[in-house]
């Protein structure tokens, strides 16, 4: 009973310390959607230099796109004529942080993490880009339509089923006869919160769990041999689908729990970065070659900044733990946005078992 309780206590103030910017980071995500066209993104990536990955970085940073989103909008990208190299910055840079993400990460982290989070993101995917360009470029032939149809396996079948409704992440096009508020709000809380609702629950639920489930004493060697935690974060973060919003609450788990905040940055860059269907639409999508170039480049990058942010903490004397703002006492307004996210949250969670009783 202790346990139970506990666990409640954990995850009551993991949604409070998240819910307000959650909320607040949905809207901006929906204002972004409505003001800034698609063609303004596919426009400027077509060359294969430096500047396209620059510009496929920089857009992809604060784009309204969801993990499984980025995957059909890049294949459009790269259908559109953007090199191999600005493909791949964009699928790296997007999934990582989003403007819910970023607030999610300042709500939790607090400002520092947060800047170094959007920078070193933006790091990652500009190297990913540049190396790809220098080592993997195009090869001069007919321009190729990449379909991902039945026969690509799971992948496809994974990319499908995000894009199968029309309020899916991946739809571009909105109800344009409604008017700009009830567009924003349709996007915000019908498109993007319905696609990240099951795993920011899971999130949720494996944070607070996280946070009471590890022993205390853990710490100590985790401490002793922070290379361990590094190399554990990597095996589980690389495969596993989470997205950036979703990731937050287990980080901030496995912080409060002994691990370095450097192996938890790790989990935030690697997670939502990669997983196994993103995997295979970019061999599919780029070549075997450019897939080395991505997983090496998130795996090695995020990982060179997670020391460095255990480096920075070390000579700052900052507790990284001290960063959490969680099982503070919370106000009206994070009480009110954590019951309204929730009832957001178990709608669509809801809606989505009733739809698969039905279908059994």
């Amino acid at each position: 009973m202790e346990y139970i309780i506990l666990f409640f206590n954990a995850l009551v103030d993991l949604s409070n310390a998240m819910a307000i910017y959650i909320l607040f980071g949905l809207i901006f995500a929906g204002v972004l959607h409505e003001i800034v066209p698609e063609t303004l993104v596919t426009k400027h990536l077509g060359k294969e230099n430096i500047w396209s990955v620059i510009k496929s970085t920089v857009f992809g940073i604060p784009l309204p796109v969801c993990s499984c989103g980025v995957i059909p909008l890049a294949t459009s990208i790269k259908k559109s004529g953007a090199s191999k190299g600005a493909t791949l910055s964009f699928l790296i840079s997007t999934p990582i942080t989003g403007v819910d993400s970023i607030m999610a990460t300042y709500g939790i982290f607090g400002w520092i993490f947060t800047i170094y989070r959007a920078i070193t993101s933006m790091v990652i995917a500009m190297v990913a880009g540049v190396l790809t360009n220098l080592f993997d470029k195009e090869e001069e032939k007919p321009k190729t339509t990449f379909n991902l149809t039945p026969n690509v396996g799971v992948t496809s079948v994974s990319a499908q089923s995000c894009c199968s409704s029309e309020t899916s992440c991946c739809s571009s096009n909105g109800a344009k006869k409604e008017n700009f508020i009830v567009r924003v709000y349709n996007y915000a809380f019908g498109t993007l919160l319905k696609d990240i609702a099951q795993p920011l629950f899971w999130g949720l639920i494996l944070g607070a769990l996280i946070t009471i489930a590890i022993p205390s004493n853990l710490s100590e060697p985790l401490i002793e041999y922070s290379w361990l935690s590094y190399i554990i974060v990597i095996i589980i973060a690389v495969p596993m689908y989470v997205c950036a919003t979703a990731s937050l609450p287990i980080a901030a788990g496995l912080m409060l729990s002994g691990v370095s905040a450097g192996a938890a940055f790790v989990f935030l860059s690697a997670g939502p970065a990669t997983n196994t269907v993103t995997m295979g639409v970019v061999k599919k999508m780029l070549g075997s070659r450019s897939l080395y170039i991505y997983l090496g480049s998130i795996i090695v990058g995020s990982t060179i900044f997670g020391f460095g942010l255990d480096y920075l903490f070390s000579t700052s004397q900052i507790d990284p733990k001290s960063l959490v703002h969680m099982g503070e006492h919370a106000g009206v307004v994070a009480t009110l946005s954590s019951i309204l996210l929730w009832l957001f949250v178990g709608y669509y969670i809801l809606k989505l078992y009733f739809s698969k009783m039905l279908l059994k």
